[in-house]
């Protein structure tokens, strides 16, 4: 819940001439609802798409406040869902991400689909089966990952500063890519991108993206600042070439 709209247009304008021409990497600007539009019209004309931060699971209907996944096609592409602060501050269960993952896949929109988690959890040496449990829960009864896109964001490393080592996002990320395997067998499972997402920055994308497992990035913190996120496009674009 960053920038106004007219901070938004404007970074992504900055972005738009900062990696709008990088090519080997997929990049997308997921803004608040309120500057999907303004963003779409910034990299109109560019390799760069959009995303929303969330939706609802049903097409309309009386949910006042809410935003479905009809209102966003033909603005976005891409639509995170998910998301930690989702799950923690308005107690969004793998059920629920489940039906909107399905609904997003049933329109066409792709869906960014976030599993991780808690400190309590890595310490405990829990983190395989929460997020395996999470995995299963949020893709049951989907049957074909289209354009799914899965990012591990261990939620002791977001907005922390404290990433996770390239070991752990290593392991976490080849762990989903099994598990994806299983869902919807070894080949499908190669097309689906899986990211890291947990205070990515310039300094630590390098190591993070020259990973087996890990394709990209969910950037947070550093993707308000156009230098900074242009240099982890840059960055990774040059080690997955």
């Amino acid at each position: 819940m960053n920038t106004t709209i007219q901070e938004a247009a404007l970074l992504a304008g900055h972005l738009r001439g900062a990696v709008g021409g990088v090519s080997g990497v997929d990049v997308a600007l997921c803004p608040p609802y309120v500057s999907l539009a303004e963003v779409a019209r910034a990299v109109q004309g560019s390799a760069i798409k959009v995303g929303a931060q969330n939706m609802h699971h049903e097409d309309r209907g009386a949910f006042t406040g809410e935003v479905s996944p009809l209102m966003l096609l033909g603005l976005c592409q891409y639509v995170i869902l998910g998301h930690s602060e989702r799950r923690r501050d308005f107690a969004e269960t793998d059920a629920l991400v489940n039906r909107k993952v399905k609904k997003a896949l049933a329109v066409g929109l792709s869906p960014i689909l976030c599993v991780g988690e808690l400190l309590a959890d890595r310490q405990a040496g829990r983190q395989d089966a929460v997020v395996s449990a999470s995995l299963r829960a949020s893709l049951d009864g989907t049957s074909s990952p289209g354009g799914l896109v899965v990012a591990y964001e261990p939620v002791w490393a977001i907005g922390t500063g404290l990433a996770a080592t390239s070991a752990q996002a290593q392991q976490m990320c080849a762990l989903i890519r099994r598990l994806l395997g299983e869902q919807f067998g070894a080949e499908q499972a190669r097309g689906v991108r899986v990211l890291y997402g947990g205070s990515v920055t310039p300094a630590n994308v390098r190591e993070l993206a020259s990973q087996p497992d890990i394709d990209g990035g969910l950037v947070g913190g550093a993707s308000l600042n156009a230098q900074q996120f242009a240099e982890i496009v840059r960055t990774t674009a040059s080690v997955r070439s």
